[in-house]
């Protein structure tokens, strides 16, 4: 159905197009469910001004909620708590100047009451006497009707003894009802074993018209009369057994106790929980018991137990255990059992449930470095001390640490010798008997200690020519980033100072020619110069390599072979490499004006001292075998740098 109107004093034309209700989030929820229905019109409209919007929501028929807007938003009733009384149909209707649409019927229903609960004036009655009982159905709406039950099971009459009162409730949702659940019982105790006290004075009359008598139990006063009193009450075992009457008149006064012996019927309960540590919201036994009863008088069906305070959380499953899960604060409980009209209470009981661990969190305290000692931390954010932390490697246990105080940190020493190992540490934190809970993988950058680096001559040493440009690579293997130094022999000065997040560096000298290139030759001395250290920033690890380069005005033929030169620093050494060999693998050529630079990989200033002799520099003889490359893989080499190849 469609609606078209033309408003007075404007030129505005509308249509309502249509017009839908929608319950969220769904047409079957549970109690406390907040629902939204939403009532969704489409209104087209010419006209520059906002249309005025009616709106109204049905239940069943019957107006629960009507705006008036000129939003074209969706009109939204919210139902915060549902309850089994807003179960229904629900339409939603619209009105614009005149014109209405009415949308489909959506039907909503909610299911789950709050248990009924029962409560009676006074506990403990006398023969005779009307009880006042009360049935509540807590946060529950709409029409209820409440129902009252009296348990007789246990006693089939109306004498002493205990009564159970019972309730449930139905809400009335047309043209049905639902029905709860009933409540946990009322306990109503009548009295019996009743002790009669009288007190008087035989011949009084004789002497006295009247006399003033007095009966106490203790220092308790319960009578006061003349000539005679009579008083009736129920003993319990804790009163004082010895009674007093005292005759009172002007100066003159008299006495009599009498011992009244008070048999215990049953001991004062006793409170436990099961078992006897719990965590929030499991499963938790509350058993209240009286160990000693005195079964001439009494019978175990006479003796009844009950919670208090009332919790509905907990139901009685056998006598005097009440069974549910643990509330998620710390809480008081007690417990009373009754029979014959006596009633005794239990110590309380506090129980404070456990925290369940959270799932762990792993990191590490220091960085690692491959082959190094480093420190792991395993922490949860939650759950109640103490709680075993389980570092595991490839899922096999490595080491156990308990903490029982909070200011404890589980901490784990390990070593790893590859990059990849890393990945392989988790943790399990558990706190109870259950199966523990595992973190992440572990997933940090472990450092690889910087390797010997490779100084490249490009071009080969037997095409150095004057004017050519020699070009300087310097490559390394390890975890960047690293700082190049490139020395020129006997010079204080690098040549090349970078700091760079990859593996290589280079350096060029243009048009050289064969004064630039001679140089002294190297001595040792016991001051050498520092060739240029490879050094890596996370870890001080320092390596160097030289080379040697000979500048020609023509192609050099085969020289004899030289010696090489060794430093007397005893923790540093030099290599001489010659790239690429010669055709005789045994020679080198050489020739006068030779140069030697070297290359020099160094940690930032602020770089952390190393310990351990990582880097140390080496001379080879020249006609030796030149270092492996393949000994130091470029795995992070410039694809753009050739690769030093013997």
């Amino acid at each position: 159905m469609k609606s078209k109107c033309k408003s007075s004093g404007a030129a505005a034309l509308f249509t309502i197009r249509s017009i839908s209700l929608s319950l969220e989030p769904g047409e079957d929820v549970t109690r406390d469910t907040n629902v939204t229905v939403r009532c969704s019109a489409s209104v087209s409209s010419s006209g520059q001004q906002p249309l005025s919007r009616e709106y109204i929501i049905y239940k069943e028929g019957v107006t629960v909620y009507a705006k008036t807007t000129s939003s074209s938003e969706d009109l939204l009733y919210v139902l915060s708590h549902a309850r089994v009384s807003n179960t229904g149909k629900y339409k939603c209707k619209i009105t614009i100047e005149g014109k209405s649409m009415t949308s489909e019927a959506r039907k909503l229903t909610v299911t789950g009451l709050a248990p009924p609960v029962v409560r009676v004036e006074q506990n403990m009655l006398t023969e005779g006497e009307e009880i006042n009982a009360t049935c509540t159905a807590p946060g529950e709406t709409g029409s209820i009707i409440f129902y009252f039950y009296e348990d007789l099971k246990e006693k089939q009459d109306n004498g002493p003894g205990h009564h159970t009162i019972e309730c449930s409730y139905k809400v009335l949702i047309t043209p049905d009802s639902i029905s709860s659940e009933k409540s946990s019982p009322a306990y109503v105790s009548v009295r019996g074993d009743k002790l009669g006290l009288s007190c008087w004075v035989q011949g009084i009359r004789n002497y006295f018209d009247s006399v003033n008598l007095y009966l106490s139990q203790g220092t308790k006063l319960l009578r006061i009369g003349q000539n005679e009193v009579n008083y009736t009450m129920t003993v319990l075992d804790h009163d004082s057994s010895e009674f007093e009457c005292r005759l009172e008149k002007d100066k003159l006064t008299k006495a009599v106790t009498k011992a009244v012996p008070v048999t215990e019927l049953f001991s004062v309960p006793t409170l436990t929980m099961s078992p006897v540590e719990v965590f929030q919201r499991e499963p938790m036994k509350l058993i209240c018991k009286s160990d000693h009863i005195v079964p001439e008088r009494l019978s175990i069906e006479d003796l009844t137990y009950s919670i208090i305070p009332d919790q509905i959380h907990l139901q009685e499953k056998n006598k005097g255990e009440f069974s549910g899960r643990a509330l998620p604060v710390e809480f008081n409980y007690s417990c009373i059992a009754m029979a014959k009209g006596v009633i005794k209470y239990s110590k309380t009981l506090t129980v404070r449930p456990k925290v369940s661990v959270s799932i762990p969190k792993i990191s590490v305290v220091n960085r690692p470095i491959i082959g190094r000692p480093f420190k792991i931390r395993c922490q949860s954010d939650n759950g109640s001390l103490p709680i075993n932390y389980t570092l595991l490697q490839d899922y096999n246990p490595v080491s156990t640490v308990t903490v029982r105080v909070p200011s404890e940190e589980a901490l784990f020493t390990v070593t790893v010798h590859k990059p990849k190992d890393i990945n392989k540490f988790i943790c399990e934190a558990s706190n109870s008997r259950r199966e523990g809970l595992l973190s992440t993988k572990l997933d940090v950058t472990v450092i690889e200690p910087v390797s010997y680096p490779v100084l490249t001559v490009i071009p080969s040493l037997s095409e150095i020519t004057e004017g050519s440009t020699l070009i300087f690579i310097c490559s390394v293997s390890g975890t960047p980033p690293i700082t190049f130094k490139l020395y020129r022999q006997d010079y204080d000065q690098p040549l090349l100072f970078n700091t760079t997040a990859r593996n290589n560096t280079s350096f060029e000298i243009h048009q050289v020619s064969k004064i630039t290139a001679e140089s002294t030759s190297l001595r040792p001395s016991t001051t050498p110069t520092t060739l240029c250290p490879v050094r890596r920033q996370h870890t001080g690890h320092q390596a160097v390599d030289r080379t040697t380069v000979s500048v020609w005005t023509e192609r050099p033929p085969h020289v004899s072979e030289e010696n090489s030169v060794v430093s007397n620093e005893p923790d540093v050494e030099y290599t001489e490499v010659v790239h690429p060999r010669s055709g005789d693998p045994a020679r080198v050529p050489l020739k006068k004006g030779t140069d030697t630079v070297y290359s020099e990989l160094q940690n930032s200033p602020h770089g952390e001292a190393d310990p351990l002799p990582y880097g140390s520099v080496e001379y080879a003889d020249l006609n030796g075998e030149p270092p492996d490359v393949n000994n130091y893989p470029l795995s992070h080499y410039d694809q753009e740098l050739p690769v030093p190849v013997d």
